[in-house]
């Protein structure tokens, strides 16, 4: 429910119109010139992302709007030889005092409800049968 309000929110007065260009450039232009030179990776408009690069075990993909300037990062870590898991980080930098304000104003909804509830789905899935 929160999410669809944010959505509508953002929807209303703009908040999440992408915004790259001087004062916000794109990190992909920023990459090291082996991951610049290969591919994006999936572009999935729904989320509002935009992918940096993908590699073997990589995917970055990221976010300019008003609010945030944000990098949605997935990968494959090793644990041992022939023993993976899966690792997600999303990394956000306010963007200016209204972005700044908007995330101060968030943070008690992340810590108290969105990362909670996310916690618990997750852990339903893991315990659920295949």
């Amino acid at each position: 429910m929160l999410w669809v309000i944010r959505l509508k929110l953002g929807e209303r007065f703009g908040w999440d119109d992408q915004e790259p260009g001087p004062q916000r450039p794109t990190l992909r232009d920023r990459l090291p010139a082996d991951l610049r030179a290969g591919p994006s990776g999936p572009d999935h408009h729904s989320l509002s992302f935009t992918p940096l690069y993908l590699t073997d075990d990589e995917w970055a993909a990221e976010i300019i709007n008003r609010t945030v300037h944000g990098v949605l990062h997935l990968g494959w870590v090793c644990d041992r030889p022939g023993r993976y898991h899966g690792q997600l980080a999303v990394y956000a930098k306010p963007n200016g005092p209204f972005g700044t304000a908007y995330m101060a104003a968030i943070t008690p909804f992340r810590h108290l409800i969105v990362y909670p509830a996310m916690t618990r789905q997750i852990a339903r899935a893991w315990r659920a049968p295949a």
